[in-house]
């Protein structure tokens, strides 16, 4: 079995974030982190690797520095670990981000592929089921369980107060949620192992059936007007009340907002 897990090395937003001029994310100059739902997503593939017997590559695209997060998922338990970068492909939205992911999978053999849900740098929670369409894939998102049975997965889609059962025969994509599971720690000797593998680096030119007008921060149709490292709230609403007026005015409240 073959599993493809792509993850992403985002900002560690306790640090801090910087814009470039052009509002897109000056990722050279911050910490960064893997993604949480992304090492949720690896920590389900290396148990399906221990349970079942598998093949885990990891795919990230980033800047040079992004090997990082390649050599930390190998460490973890990963076997390959393949890096995208190249300038043209700088600034790419969820569109062109996913257009770029898919052109490298079409070169690794894969019986499922496993995204985060969400980056915690977008909250967009688009590449994911955008790379299934562009390879032709079913997707099942938001997965806080997954199970192989032969040769299809039985998941856990998250749904409100519930969940959805499905079983669907791969090929197909899986986004995971951070709630999947408690990633495991790296060991020393991981970390020694997985600073003795090579990473692969692919560019432009690796990239299968892809078109260049979208890649990169020309081929993405999202268009930032404005970008801003904090947000600021308003003082909000202040009220003196007793006890009893209290209770009825949060009731209120909650209706109003149809939490309850």
């Amino acid at each position: 079995m073959k599993i493809v897990v792509c993850v992403k090395q985002v900002p560690d937003t306790k640090g801090g974030v910087q814009f470039n001029p052009d509002g897109t994310l000056n990722r050279a100059a911050m910490l960064t982190i893997m993604n949480p739902d992304d090492k949720a997503g690896l920590e389900a593939a290396l148990r399906i690797k221990e349970e079942n017997g598998a093949e885990v590559t990891v795919v990230t695209m980033g800047l040079p520095k992004a090997d990082e997060v390649l050599r930390e998922a190998m460490a973890m338990g990963a076997d390959k670990g393949i890096l995208v970068t190249d300038r043209v492909l700088g600034g790419a939205d969820t569109w062109a981000t996913s257009t770029t992911l898919a052109g490298a999978i079409r070169n690794l053999e894969y019986d499922l592929i496993i995204t985060g849900r969400q980056a915690i740098d977008g909250d967009t929670a688009q590449v994911g089921p955008q790379i299934a369409e562009h390879l032709g894939l079913p997707v099942i998102s938001y997965a806080q369980n997954i199970k192989v049975d032969g040769d299809a997965v039985v998941i856990e889609r998250q749904y409100e107060d519930r969940y959805h059962e499905l079983k669907v025969t791969m090929p197909c994509l899986i986004t995971a949620l951070s709630e999947l599971n408690e990633p495991r720690y790296m060991t020393p000797g991981g970390i020694f192992d997985a600073y003795e593998k090579d990473v692969t680096v692919w560019g432009r030119p690796d990239l299968k059936d892809v078109d260049d007008a979208n890649l990169g921060l020309k081929g993405s149709p999202t268009k930032i007007a404005k970008a801003s490292d904090k947000v600021r709230k308003g003082a909000g609403e202040k009220v003196v009340l007793d006890t009893d007026e209290a209770v009825a005015y949060l009731m209120g409240k909650f209706k109003e907002k149809h939490i309850i």
